[in-house]
């Protein structure tokens, strides 16, 4: 088995410590819904740790093609990756949670967005570190440009995964719990893209800005890397 570069290594110091950061940042939104329900009894923002559970496991997929070395990471590339780029949506879609903030008893107004903001930011950067790892091994295997491409793409669909969460309520699982239904709502958006502006506005809109701030930070850790 050929030899991982320190640098390259998903348990280089430099992995490491993004996951501590990370955990970090996971366990300050985990203690701030916790302090929430402790101040109300109520359970209102209780979901998004489920929410959060589900943006870690792209991060956790992309992580696991990045230990596998040689014919491991063959045999586990397609599975896996069509596994990451289901449940990849689910990292950026927290953003979206922002709709539930609104002014309720017993919690002043800014401690539910700096829950929710909370979240919201681990959610993108799951998102980003997931989409770093294999944006990373497509530059690998076919070139810088590829590499680009799939990023875009990727950022593109999840931003259409976002719309089919958010606005028609369905989830990843749905694809084998309810594949008909929403193969049926994909294909009718596709075929008649006039009659649901919405869909490609949400999707062209969240895709830009998801694909402006990949870009913007992947830029600032090349400037920090060059300096």
């Amino acid at each position: 088995m050929q030899a991982v570069p320190l640098s390259n290594s998903p348990f280089s110091r430099a992995r490491l410590t993004l996951m501590f950061v990370l955990g970090t940042s996971l366990a300050l939104s985990f203690l701030l819904i916790v302090g929430r329900v402790l101040m109300t009894g109520h359970f209102t923002f209780l979901f998004l740790i489920w929410n959060l559970f589900l943006a870690v496991i792209p991060f956790a997929l992309s992580t696991l093609l990045g230990i596998a070395q040689g014919p491991l990471r063959v045999r586990l590339l397609l599975p896996v990756g069509a596994a990451w780029l289901l449940f990849f949506p689910n990292a950026p879609y927290i953003l979206t949670d922002l709709f539930h903030l609104d002014a309720r008893p017993g919690v002043p107004l800014w401690y539910d967005l700096a829950l929710i903001l909370s979240c919201a930011w681990n959610g993108l950067m799951l998102a980003y570190a997931s989409l770093s790892d294999m944006q990373r091994l497509v530059q690998a295997r076919l070139g810088f440009w590829s590499g680009w491409v799939f990023a875009t793409l990727a950022l593109l669909l999840s931003s259409f995964g976002i719309y089919l969460g958010r606005y028609l309520r369905f989830n990843s699982w749905d694809v084998l719990a309810n594949p008909l239904t929403l193969f049926y709502d994909i294909v009718n958006r596709i075929l008649h893209p006039f009659s649901f502006p919405g869909t490609w506005g949400v999707t062209l809109v969240f895709g830009l800005f998801l694909l402006v701030g990949y870009g913007t930070v992947r830029l600032m850790g090349r400037a920090q890397v060059e300096a």
